[in-house]
């Protein structure tokens, strides 16, 4: 070997015939199945979307502030409008939206604000013998339509509007105890469609016509006469004599398309059903210990002494008894039952079964108008007695809670979608709220 000779690496090509693997220029099938991909950017575009979104509504928001004196009365007529008396003027705003609707100068305020068949009813307190009548405001813009020297009774939905006299113990109820004279008035104009005279003193009920025809007046005196009166002419349409008995705003009662009437019998108290369109006897059954009637949804409740007992009224067959329970309150479509008085509910029930929907020990309901068969309910909770508000549906098994109100605030009532209630602050305020049972 030559000794100019430099040493360095050693490279021996082997070629591919030696053992290079195949997948060096042949790569094989790719791991990921074909939909990895485009799922992924998915996925990464859910992510995204979701992170951006704005969070959801909260379920209890307020949406309108309005005056209100402690002394002055507001009504919900319909299920989306809001009336308002307050500092002399007359206000109406739209529930669904806030807006105010008119607003008008009061020249007398009301006690009470009541309305039917799109009127307005406003009738002030009268000084000793003075009679102060009553003033019809269209509830659509505001304006004054008429004015009647006495008090007017409406039956909303009906057609029927009634100067009356009224018996002023006895002034309430889905009846009306009327003495004197009953005049039917044309709602639209005021004016006198016909008269009838009562030899003493009498209940009226607006009580339904035969399939397709308008509503009638029953009027039970006190002479034992019921009498059927078309609600257009004042003709007599029938006339029957009665058992003698306590007549109140809540006796006679119509319910489920029957008139109930409880009364004293040969062995006890007993109820008697009749035909609303003829007055012809349907049935009489014994009352046992019941002391008054409610409705329950489509049945009859007799409440007494041995709980609550649902009948049909078309036939007088029970149909379901609690002896726990104190007394029933329909709210909002939804049949409330107590246990040991106003102040105790128990339950919101299934007024056709009597089966508990939801346990509302602790909470109490709210009054007025509400879809779906919820009721809102309140409690009182923590040493600083906080006021929780929560819907309770038939869907759910137990109250939703929807949030805290305020304090000092407090004489609640509810609205489709909607709370109102006063504040300590001298406003009354007005929630928004969701219900979905999700």
């Amino acid at each position: 070997m030559r000794a100019d000779t430099v040493a360095g690496p050693v490279v021996i090509d082997l070629g591919t015939s030696r053992g290079e693997p195949l997948a060096y220029d042949r790569p094989g099938r790719n791991w990921a199945p074909p939909w990895f991909g485009p799922a992924v950017v998915v996925v990464l575009l859910l992510f995204s979307t979701l992170a951006s979104a704005p969070p959801p509504p909260p379920l209890l928001a307020e949406m309108l502030r309005v005056e209100i004196g402690s002394g002055d009365p507001y009504l919900v007529t319909g299920t989306d409008q809001l009336v308002v008396q307050s500092a002399g003027r007359l206000s109406a705003y739209d529930l669904r939206t806030g807006e105010r609707q008119w607003r008008v100068v009061q020249q007398i305020p009301t006690y009470r604000l009541r309305a039917g068949d799109g009127l307005l009813l406003l009738r002030p307190w009268g000084a000793g013998s003075i009679e102060p009548g009553t003033t019809a405001v269209s509830l659509r813009t505001g304006a004054e339509r008429w004015h009647n020297q006495r008090s007017v009774v409406s039956f909303d939905g009906t057609g029927l509007m009634f100067s009356v006299e009224g018996v002023r113990s006895q002034s309430s109820g889905t009846g009306r105890r009327v003495e004197r004279s009953v005049e039917a008035l044309d709602p639209d104009a005021g004016l006198l469609r016909w008269r009838v005279e009562v030899p003493s003193t009498a209940v009226l009920l607006s009580v339904p016509g035969p399939a397709g025809a308008p509503a009638r007046m029953l009027m039970v005196r006190d002479d034992l006469t019921a009498l059927l009166y078309d609600g257009r002419t004042g003709a007599v349409l029938a006339e029957r004599k009665v058992p003698a008995a306590n007549y109140d705003t809540e006796n006679p009662l119509l319910v489920g398309g029957a008139v109930l009437l409880r009364h004293p019998g040969p062995s006890g108290i007993e109820v008697s059903a009749y035909d609303p369109v003829t007055l012809r006897p349907l049935w009489t059954r014994p009352a046992g210990s019941a002391r008054e009637i409610q409705p329950c949804g489509p049945l009859a409740c007799l409440i007494g002494l041995d709980g609550v007992r649902a009948i049909d009224p078309a036939t007088g067959d029970p149909r379901w008894q609690r002896p726990g329970w104190r007394s029933v309150e329909v709210i909002g479509g939804g049949l409330i039952a107590y246990a040991d008085g106003p102040q105790a509910p128990t339950a919101l029930t299934d007024p056709e079964s009597g089966r508990v929907l939801v346990d509302l020990a602790g909470w109490q309901p709210l009054g007025g108008v509400t879809s779906g068969g919820e009721v809102l309910v309140t409690r009182d909770t923590g040493p600083d007695r906080r006021t929780m508000v929560a819907v309770a549906s038939p869907r759910l098994s137990r109250p939703r809670l929807l949030g805290e109100l305020p304090t000092g605030t407090g004489e609640c009532q509810a609205a489709p979608a909607r709370l109102i209630c006063r504040s300590m602050y001298g406003e009354l305020v007005v929630w928004s709220y969701r219900s979905e049972t999700a």
